[in-house]
């Protein structure tokens, strides 16, 4: 239990109604959630406003109440708090009453349209090796010390969020990394958190059904550096075009990785093939279990974070040589007659084309290239086409299928898609909505050698059709069908 007055600070408020000398159970801002004696933030959202369910979290035996218009009768044994942005507020109300729980572990942010999962995770296997007690907050799951948490958003609330932390700290976390979103931060979702450090890996066409333009996603990635504090680092891939626009106006100190330009710590691909990368980084020789060029940016990222937390080199070199990555990135099978599946995430235009690059990169030529792919329902259409042309132009024959259609119909999707095959590929592309059908059909066509790239789904163990979530798994499905061969 706290007091109001102590979730209070550092919350900038227009007006209080009582004397915030009320103790608060819990800090909800999901009518659903009401719990008595709790403070209620009325956010206003993209389709619902809290605002019109404060009377009920009142009946529901709310003691403080947060928001940004009164209403006209406000009852008298309740608190209220007026303040310009709810959304805003949550974040730092939600950390006070967790007793900032990141200002007692390291916390480190890793943002970028691609890469994140993995890089995330790689330093969360990295450091618990090293011997310390971590957290992870990811896409595929949280997890603290071994101890798998599930995870529905890249980024959680901002009361979920510092309930983690708070758990971490309670466990003797001494690290936490965390995926940060575009829409995490947009939303204000890591507000009121103490960041060690920021890394950011690339920016490409993705969420523009939310940011609208690639200038709003660009400035929503930019803004968590720029609310970095002076004492941590900001690092940033200078091989990417956006990359030093992340550190124009950030007050952490600033270092940079790459394998092209100039920059603070550099790789170097000297093998690249399904075995493994053999990479020259920072000066040193070693081999790493994973694959393509996206993957030693990943592995440069990860050890130059290790550095910058003052990591020993030669420790974090040779436990990130034993390390795998995130689970549905570039996870690839064999089957008794040879041929190749891989699964992966990929499901941004660029993050299609590093898969299918990789791919071209290790192949011996002969080979040939299948790609299963499809779009996600009530997400940015425009990708769409793009992404199916990408599939194209690198595969010798795609399957547009479904990804998860959600609320939309799976062959009004595909006709999206279909919008950007080049009339050239025409006779190596077939459509296909049922997942599942289109995976066999990629099994029934590759000979031995082929390679099938699943992409799209990647960890997911779902898919999505009008609300409801049914088991599928790529990987399941395609191990099955390498079973029946």
């Amino acid at each position: 239990m706290r007091y109001l007055s102590d979730i209070l600070k550092g919350v900038p408020f227009t007006e209080l109604q009582g004397s915030a000398d009320v103790e608060i159970s819990a800090v909800v801002f999901d009518s659903r959630k009401v719990v008595p004696g709790c403070l209620f933030v009325a956010v206003k959202g993209t389709v619902v406003d809290g605002h019109d369910y404060i009377e009920q979290a009142i009946q529901q035996g709310a003691a403080a109440i947060i928001c940004e218009d009164l209403p006209a009768h406000t009852a008298i044994e309740v608190d209220f708090l007026m303040v310009a942005d709810s959304a805003k507020v949550l974040g730092t109300v939600a950390a006070n009453f967790y007793d900032n729980a990141s200002d007692k572990l390291k916390l480190v942010g890793v943002t970028g349209t691609n890469g994140k999962t993995t890089v995330a995770t790689l330093l969360y296997q990295l450091f618990r090796e090293l011997g310390y007690k971590c957290g992870l907050l990811s896409t595929v799951e949280n997890q603290i010390n071994g101890k798998v948490i599930p995870s529905t958003h890249t980024t959680p609330d901002p009361v979920a969020l510092n309930s983690l932390l708070n758990d971490m700290v309670e466990q003797g976390c001494d690290y936490c990394f965390m995926e940060v979103s575009s829409h995490a931060v947009a939303q204000h979702r890591i507000e009121g958190l103490s960041f060690a450090g920021g890394v950011f890996t690339n920016l490409t066409h993705d969420h523009l059904d939310y940011h609208k333009t690639f200038d709003n996603y660009l400035k929503a990635k930019k803004a968590f550096f720029d609310g970095l504090p002076k004492d941590a680092f900001a690092l940033t891939n200078v091989d990417d075009r956006n990359g030093n626009v992340m550190l124009q106006n950030t007050k952490a100190y600033k270092k940079s990785y790459g394998l092209k330009n100039m920059a603070d710590y550099r790789a170097k691909i000297l093998e690249n093939q399904f075995g493994g990368l053999l990479l020259m980084i920072d000066g040193e020789e070693v081999w790493f279990r994973m694959v393509g060029s996206f993957n030693a940016y990943n592995l440069l990222a990860v050890y130059t974070t290790a550095m910058l937390l003052e990591q020993d080199k030669a420790k974090v070199l040779t436990a990130l040589s034993k390390l795998s990555g995130a689970e549905g990135r570039f996870d690839y099978i064999v089957a008794p007659n040879k041929i190749i599946g891989i699964v992966d995430y990929a499901h941004t235009p660029d993050a299609v084309q590093n898969v299918l690059s990789t791919i071209h990169d290790i192949r011996k030529g002969n080979e040939k290239v299948i790609t299963v792919i499809g779009c996600g329902g009530d997400r940015d259409k425009t990708k769409r086409p793009i992404m199916a042309k990408v599939a194209c132009e690198w595969s010798d024959k795609v399957i547009l299928t479904s990804d998860n259609p959600r609320s939309e119909d799976p062959a009004a999707i595909i006709k999206d898609m279909e919008a950007g095959v080049d009339p050239a590929f025409k006779r190596a592309t077939v459509s296909i909505a049922d997942r599942r059908e289109a995976i066999k059909t990629a099994c029934m066509l590759a000979q031995p050698g082929d390679i099938i790239l699943l992409a799209g789904k990647g960890h997911e163990k779902y898919q999505e059709v009008n609300g409801v979530k049914n088991h599928f798994d790529d990987k399941e499905e395609l191990l099955n069908q390498f079973r029946e061969m």
